[in-house]
């Protein structure tokens, strides 16, 4: 904020998105009281080292950092704020006196300090947590808007990207030929998916947060969403700090392809055969992943999303409109629309399907990766873990799994590999995946130890032993030498003196 307009913010003076706090040693007790009623209703600023009547009183230099890492904790902390948010206050030098200025946005949730609920008014902030009227009509007023249709009437198509909207009706005439967007233009395509709408109780009409965040110049979402970003981060060696990182901060269309990019350089393949086809696994799997946190984020709530690359893991985070804290089966949610308009154009294109089917095709194509099933919880903050057995495995290839019989065979196997495998059918399905798994690690890694064999398949050692006593035992392996300096050797494949 530059000082014109914080000196006509104190000009003005308090009112229902502006509060004046003197702070010079120490946080005011009641400053959680004005951060959760600006939250519960259209956001506002706090000014701390500003007397009530907008005097500048400064904050003592020697407790500036003090104060603000108070602030930043206290406001994570869900026994002060619930849920909590993420704020950084930003100093200000004015006058010779240096203040702190907190933005707070309006949330999508309901939020209480304390256990009691603020609501903001022309004359301060006031406790609501007894009149359940006004409680339960906020929580519908939270449920009921969707906040990518807040319109911007000031904002004209000259604040979107062209280049982006021919792209996607590129891709929209590439999936389905003669897509009706090829003959629109760039404004009837943006009215024809609600991207500009007209508001009939305020006689509003302009282009809608979702047109800014698909096809916004980056400088104008900046503006409108001065907290937008999704954070993409690879830690795998460097466990402190990491790896690599893309700090995304652009339109939604090229975050997914940048987020994408990122998995591809530091997750390896899996593929699987359909038919004659390749089919990389990864993708599938993270079309889904990288959609559902650009399509379902509450982008009014200022939480940084991620997307994070572990050493046996990858993680996503975004906030929420929660229905509940749910673990997401495919079998067992009730999906709830969060920016329909937004998850329109990408269903046009190509980057999502139906609602609800990102769940389901995940878990569809999720066991190439690994046997730990995903955790998807509908929370305040939305998470989606993926499991991986080894990030460091090597590119294999693996069978789409429709019936039993293909369950139990890998195309590229010896015949006398399934029929030993098919033998065995009373040990159960899921026990001769585990044997095949083996089967091919060993193919390619003969010297490989069960400590390497268990982090590889994410099995237990026991169980890595026992399953090798069953091959060994169906002849289908033979351990070459002896157990520290041997290797194995599959039945059909050559060993190392033969080659």
């Amino acid at each position: 904020m530059n000082v014109e307009n914080l000196y006509k913010i104190l000009h003005e003076g308090e009112g229902l998105t502006v509060e004046f706090k003197t702070a010079q040693h120490a946080i005011p007790k009641n400053i959680f009281e004005t951060v959760c009623a600006f939250l519960n209703r259209i956001g506002g600023t706090i000014l701390l080292g500003v007397a009530d009547n907008g005097e500048i009183k400064g904050i003592d230099k020697k407790y500036i950092q003090k104060i603000k890492k108070e602030l930043t904790n206290t406001l994570n902390n869900p026994q002060l704020i619930n849920p909590p948010i993420y704020l950084q206050p930003n100093e200000i030098e004015i006058e010779d006196k240096t203040i702190l200025l907190l933005q707070v946005y309006e949330s999508s949730q309901v939020h209480n300090t304390r256990g009691l609920i603020f609501d903001r008014n022309y004359e301060g902030d006031f406790n609501i947590t007894l009149n359940t009227n006004l409680v339960a009509n906020l929580y519908i007023r939270k449920q009921s808007t969707f906040t990518e249709n807040k319109i911007y009437p000031f904002a004209t198509i000259n604040e979107l990207r062209t280049d982006i909207i021919q792209r996607v009706r590129q891709m929209a005439l590439n999936r389905q030929p003669g897509h009706l967007w090829e003959s629109m233009t760039d404004m009837e395509l943006l009215r024809s998916v609600q991207l500009y709408q007209t508001d009939y109780s305020t006689g509003k009409e302009g282009l809608t947060l979702a047109s800014i965040l698909l096809f916004g110049h980056d400088e104008v979402i900046a503006s409108v969403l001065p907290f937008h970003k999704t954070d993409a981060i690879c830690r795998i060696q460097n466990l402190e700090r990491y790896d690599d990182r893309d700090d995304i901060r652009t339109n939604l269309i090229e975050s997914y392809d940048r987020l994408m990019r990122f998995v591809e350089k530091h997750l390896p393949e899996k593929f699987v055969l359909k038919g004659d086809i390749r089919i990389s696994v990864r993708n599938l799997i993270f079309r889904e992943v990288i959609a559902n946190t650009l399509i379902h984020r509450e982008y009014t709530n200022p939480y940084p999303a991620k997307l994070v690359i572990g050493v046996n893991k990858i993680y996503t985070e975004n906030a929420n409109k929660s229905h509940g804290e749910l673990q997401l089966q495919p079998d067992n949610f009730s999906p709830f629309p969060k920016n329909p308009v937004i998850a329109r154009v990408f269903k046009e294109i190509g980057r999502a399907d139906e609602l609800g089917s990102g769940i389901r095709n995940i878990y569809a194509n999720y066991s190439y990766y690994s046997q730990q099933e995903p955790i998807l919880e509908d929370k305040d903050i939305f998470g989606c873990t993926i499991f991986i057995d080894n990030i460091a495995d090597e590119n294999t290839i693996k069978p789409v799994k429709s019936d039993v019989a293909k369950d139990l065979a890998i195309e590229n196997q010896p015949d006398e590999i399934n029929d030993g495998i098919n033998d065995e059918i009373n040990d159960g399905i899921k026990n001769k995946k585990s044997l095949i798994q083996i089967i091919e690690i060993l193919k390619i890694l003969p010297e490989i130890t069960i400590p390497e064999l268990s982090r590889k398949t994410g099995m237990s050692m026991k169980t890595v032993e026992r399953n090798l006593s069953k091959l060994k035992e169906l002849k289908l392996i033979q351990r070459v030498g002896s157990r520290k300096s041997g290797s194995w050797q599959v039945k059909g494949s050559k060993t190392k003196s033969e080659e």
